[in-house]
């Protein structure tokens, strides 16, 4: 489908976690199996979320996000891939470049490098990861995204930052379109300011509270202005966690929603419907909010 193209679109975030309410199997892989073959050809991107154990039980399995990632690039043929998003301190910058570059090869252009600053500070140590304060996570992502854009470019790429380098870090094969990068944040001090520098997309999650989020939308508005960008450089994306519409009243007032985050200037929806168990689930959705709202 293609990365570049521009409007509406809707992205299917497939939960990597397997809990009581699926039988401990990872929904991700139920979906693949049973609902993403019929549902991936209505939607624009697939999204996996970075995280290495759940929220619930610490037993419960929860599939690592690049592997994947890369299993369902593989599957899925034709739709962008996207992760949700992923920590920056979790791996070197150089190794999230040279994976990216190869996943870009890989699917054909598909990939979007989705990243931000971290928050989960608990599972940073548990794994043996530094977790500096927000301050410095943030301009070791501005540094991490540097790097990633140098090494997508240059054959004999070199960075001196103040928390990374490289030196000739050569990650060939060159990606013949580099991957957009995706910015996941929601701070209006630091993180969106960052966003607007350097983001393709930039994703934020819907709460609820429609005034928090147009002051958000207005911050990147201007920080775009400050640093000479123009709105249209950068895809405004929203990340909805909400059930599958069953009835006709559900469907409407779900397209309701969309259509009101749409005027407020959202164009890329990331929806976390949960734990589907058919594909004919997603029919309602598809009939009566996606393609009405498409069209």
């Amino acid at each position: 489908m293609g990365t570049s193209s521009r409007g509406l679109r809707f992205g299917w975030l497939s939960p990597v976690i397997g809990n009581q309410w699926s039988r401990y199997q990872p929904i991700v892989q139920y979906q693949c199996d049973h609902i993403l073959p019929a549902v991936t050809p209505h939607f624009d991107s697939l999204w996996i979320a970075d995280h290495f154990y759940g929220f619930d039980q610490k037993t419960d399995p929860f599939l690592e996000a690049w592997t994947t990632l890369t299993w369902c690039a593989a599957k899925f043929p034709d739709i962008d891939l996207c992760h949700h998003v992923l920590g920056v301190g979790y791996r070197p910058p150089a190794l999230t470049a040279k994976m990216a570059s190869t996943l870009q090869y890989l699917s054909d252009n598909r990939f979007i490098l989705g990243i931000g600053a971290g928050w989960r500070e608990e599972e940073y140590l548990s794994y043996g990861y530094e977790f500096p304060k927000p301050s410095v996570r943030f301009s070791q992502l501005e540094e991490t995204i540097t790097i990633c854009r140098l090494m997508w470019s240059q054959d004999e790429p070199h960075f001196e930052g103040e928390f990374f380098r490289i030196d000739g870090a050569a990650a060939p094969p060159l990606p013949e379109t580099a991957p957009p990068i995706c910015v996941g944040t929601s701070g209006e001090q630091v993180g969106i300011p960052l966003a607007a520098r350097h983001a393709d997309i930039w994703n934020t999650v819907w709460r609820g509270n429609k005034e928090s989020l147009i002051r958000k939308r207005d911050v990147m508005i201007q920080e775009l202005e400050r640093c000479g960008r123009e709105r249209a450089d950068v895809q405004f994306s929203l990340t909805i966690e909400k059930p599958l519409p069953r009835t006709g009243e559900e469907a409407t007032a779900f397209a309701d929603m969309l259509h009101d985050l749409i005027n407020a200037g959202f164009e890329h929806f990331v929806l976390d419907f949960g734990n589907p168990e058919s594909p004919g689930e997603v029919d309602l959705f598809l009939s009566d909010v996606a393609t009405p709202l498409r069209h």
